[in-house]
């Protein structure tokens, strides 16, 4: 780890002696406000800033990392360029320096840029700040400040100047920072390394150096600083970029290099700006949507999407030297005083589980452009690679631990492709890449134990760290190989490879079997969390089952009573699912693997219960996740929450790849049951929508080439869904009872449905809302299992769909009906923490 070291001033008077010479380079223009800056956009997310939580801005080249009191790192990828930065304001006749940062009063986030406004009484200023998706080489971010002040004021922006390399590349000592002035007495900075032709330029048009120590003063750092000066009688109406360039030449790093590369950042500003806002209006466009009557989840399901898009990464590899190889990273948040920001690597079992939501949104290109980077990097014997760090190319990587580290990546490749290609359609991508698809299959089927199950011997499973020791054959990596053999005989079958795919069919079912034989535990009733090498089993209460349950080609045959302990609060916080019970020996809430609460695992839960039949279990867990999207980094979804206190860990990556990829998944999967199958043209429906909805649309649903709206309408007894009239489809349902009619699908209601009233608490809170073990509707009752706090009195909707009934029980308080809905009021009995009720509702 690299430590600023004070020699900063040590070389500061021999530059600024030679960059006298360079007054003849041209002045940086300001720009004009009008036309340049961000109009109205539909997706914003207003809200006042709070100084300890994070922001993210994030594009295909670099990144802005920070707190939401403005203060922010700059990276040119894979560069770390500078971090720090304040701002200081000293107003005319005002004799009290004000700390700009300390004024920072809202944040408006938009897909295409975030907007920190600052507020004093003499001054607004908004700091804009964008990661163009299109941007020259060497450069990533683009930061416009707009001014307005009462009194003429000098503004001093401080930075910390850094200049390392993303982890684990060496980065050299400190850079010795170089004014070079330019006409007008302004100019720009050059922070020098000792690497050979390394070096990144900063400017701000109009601006001045500060601090410049003379050679003979005491070696000390000493804060980079544009100074600037703002008369509102002048400057009203100017913007002030931060123009930020990376040279990786000698050819690159000379004065006039920079000076051209940072004049045509400047021009380009305002072309840079309406092209991200076009970029994100027409990804919001023609991806897959939803309007239904919450706001609020049609808004998270939008930033869930575009969360995930800013997550693309360019990068530096021998077979792309441009670096225009695109590829997903896990996930960003501010690097403090290291060298990574957050996760901030490309990451294949992150990239695969979040491949499903982008699958289902019918982005594509997307899915293909990530399996051909995992791909390119597949070790010899098959294996798919777990991480790959953005200077890879820069290290000898091969020789870190870190490529193949994980064993999952290899059996999801299956999984993911497969659900590409019932999508998609595209068989032709798949014979493509038949062959590496072959190779990954091998080296999964001979690395087993004696079950024949895929084990843990050449990687981790999910666990990093347990207790006793690690795993020998997790249940989640068992699970993970029959439903890739389930996955391989579908690509088997369809490029034409029917022994192959006769093989993979036959395997999946005896470790369907093997699975039910080895890993349930009856007198737990309940899966165990791996197996020994001698037959023994953890029986460890784990989250990890709900796997079973993803692709929809299988599930496990005894979960009633593991799913009701799953949304009870053993498990289920109110603001996700932790990964182990809370009853076990070891378990601790802030530990990565033992006890926190992470919205993946939430999504998977989701998943599986809305499969079950456990809708609304599933309902409460998906909008956990989809309400984390105001909760920290504001749009994206964090990485992972204490499973004691509603809180965030210090740690966990804010802008997280595959917890945005929770909210799309279990909406479209679970809440709207969507299941495709491009090559009959079928898409099959199974909708379990909240109570109180009564007319729902999911826009531009892909299937094959085509996309069609769906519209889901309640109509008395049955659900009626209706396709838009384009494409070929033809839509049916594993709903008993549900018929097809054309493009029209009729689906049977239950004659009462229970609706469920949550929200997210206040952060620093306990889990204290009612959960529902379990839900049973038979003949003319519904029966509800449910549990909150000794004492409190909770309150559910009940939607009659059949007409003239009479609804009675003697568990709870009937409200009056209107439109269809009637309140449900349930007291529950006295007790110290949760307590159980059944109430069962007849007519």
């Amino acid at each position: 780890m690299k430590h600023i070291a004070p020699m900063l001033s040590l070389m500061v008077l021999f530059y600024c002696m030679q960059a006298m010479a360079q007054r003849g380079l041209p002045a940086l223009p300001t720009l004009p406000s009008a036309g340049v800056l961000p109009q109205p956009a539909a997706l914003t997310i207003s809200h006042e800033s709070s100084p300890e939580q994070p922001f993210s801005v994030i594009g295909p080249r670099g990144a802005l990392l920070g707190q939401q009191d403005g203060g922010f790192e700059a990276w040119i990828f894979p560069w770390k360029v500078f971090s720090g930065l304040k701002i200081t304001a000293n107003m005319q006749d005002y004799p009290v320096p004000i700390d700009v940062n300390e004024h920072a009063a809202s944040i408006d986030v938009r897909p295409d840029s975030t907007t920190i406004t600052y507020s004093h009484a003499n001054f607004t200023i908004r700091q804009i700040m964008f990661a163009p998706k299109e941007t020259p080489e060497g450069s990533g971010v683009l930061v416009l400040y707009q001014i307005e002040a009462v009194r003429p004021m000098t503004l001093t922006f401080s930075l910390t100047p850094v200049m390392d390399r993303m982890w684990p590349a060496l980065s050299d000592s400190p850079p010795s920072p170089e004014w070079v002035r330019t006409a007008g007495g302004s100019g720009f900075y050059i922070l020098h390394e000792n690497l050979p032709g390394n070096a990144a330029a900063l400017a701000m048009p109009r601006a001045e150096p500060g601090i410049l120590a003379p050679y003979q003063e005491r070696a000390s750092f000493w804060p980079l600083q544009f100074v600037l000066h703002f008369d509102p009688k002048t400057d009203a109406h100017t913007l002030f970029p931060l123009l930020i360039a990376v040279g990786n030449s000698d050819a690159a790093t000379t004065h006039q290099a920079f000076a051209k590369s940072l004049a045509e950042l400047d021009s380009l500003a305002a072309s840079q700006v309406q092209a991200n806002e076009a970029y994100y209006a027409k990804l919001l466009s023609t991806s897959t949507g939803i309007e239904t009557p919450d706001a609020q989840l049609n808004a998270a399901f939008s930033w869930a999407e575009a969360s995930i898009d800013q997550l693309r990464i360019r990068t530096l590899t021998q077979r792309e030297p441009d670096g225009k190889e695109e590829a997903l990273t896990a996930g960003f948040v501010g690097s403090g005083d290291s060298a990574r920001p957050g996760f901030g690597w490309f990451f294949g079992r992150d990239s695969l589980w979040t491949l499903y939501a982008m699958d289902s949104c019918g982005d594509f290109s997307v899915t293909r452009q990530e399996v051909e980077f995992l791909l390119e990097r597949q070790r010899a014997d098959g294996k798919i690679m777990h991480e790959w760090s953005q200077t890879a190319s820069l290290v000898d990587w091969h020789a870190l631990p870190y490529e193949y580290a994980a064993a999952d990546s290899t059996p999801l490749l299956q999984m993911a492709m497969a659900d590409y290609l019932k999508i998609s359609g595209d068989a032709d991508f798949v014979r493509t890449h038949w062959n590496e698809l072959l190779k990954a299959w091998r080296f999964e089927t001979a690395h087993v134990s004696d079950d024949g199950i895929y084990n843990n011997s050449q990687g981790t499973g999910w666990v990093e760290s347990w207790v006793p020791s690690m795993p020998h054959q997790e249940i989640y990596l068992a699970l993970l190989d029959e439903e890739a053999s389930t996955a391989f005989a579908e690509l088997a079958q369809v490029t034409g490879h029917a022994d192959e795919a006769q093989q993979a069919r036959e395997r999946a079912g005896r470790l369907r079997s093997a699975i039910e034989k080895e890993y349930y535990v009856p007198s737990e009733s309940f899966y165990a969390f791996s197996r020994n090498p001698d037959g023994s089993t953890d029986n460890t209460a784990t989250i990890f089952p709900s796997v079973a349950w993803w692709d929809g080609n299988a599930a496990l045959e005894h979960p009633d009573a593991m799913m009701s302990r799953w949304a009870s609060g053993e498990f289920s916080t109110d603001w996700g699912t932790r990964i182990l019970s809370d009853r076990v020996s070891f378990y601790d809430p802030i530990s990565y693997h033992q006890g926190t609460v992470w919205p993946l695992y939430t999504g998977w839960v989701s998943v599986a219960e809305y499969r079950a039949g456990r809708t609304l279990a599933g309902y409460a867990h998906l909008m956990q996740n989809a309400e984390m999207t105001w909760a920290q980094d504001l749009g994206n979804v964090t990485e992972l929450l204490s499973g004691q206190f509603y809180q965030p860990l210090g740690r966990s990556t804010a802008h997280q790849l595959w917890s945005s990829a929770m909210v799309i998944s279990p909406v479209l999967r679970g809440m709207f049951g969507l299941e495709w199958n491009a090559g009959e043209h079928t898409l099959m429906v199974a909708p379990h929508l909240p109570a109180e909805w009564k007319t729902v649309t999911v826009r531009r649903v892909p299937l094959g080439g085509s996309r069609f709206d769906l519209t889901f309408t309640r109509r008395g007894a049955e659900m009626v869904v209706e396709a838009s009239r384009s494409g070929e489809v033809r839509l049916a349902s594993h709903v008993p009872g549900a018929k097809a009619e054309g493009r029209t699908l009729r689906i049977p209601l239950p004659a009462v449905e229970a609706g469920l009233r949550q929200k997210l608490p206040e952060p620093g809170a306990e889990t204290q809302e009612m959960k529902v073990l379990d839900q049973q509707s038979s003949g003319r009752t519904l029966t509800l299992t449910l549990a909150a706090q000794g004492g409190s009195r909770q309150v559910l909707d009940l939607r009659e769909n059949a007409p003239k009934l009479t609804l009675r029980t003697d568990d709870a308080e009937m409200g009056v009906v209107s439109d269809g809905l009637r309140t449900m009021a349930v007291t529950f009995p006295p007790g110290d923490g949760y307590v159980t009720k059944t109430v069962t509702v007849r007519w």
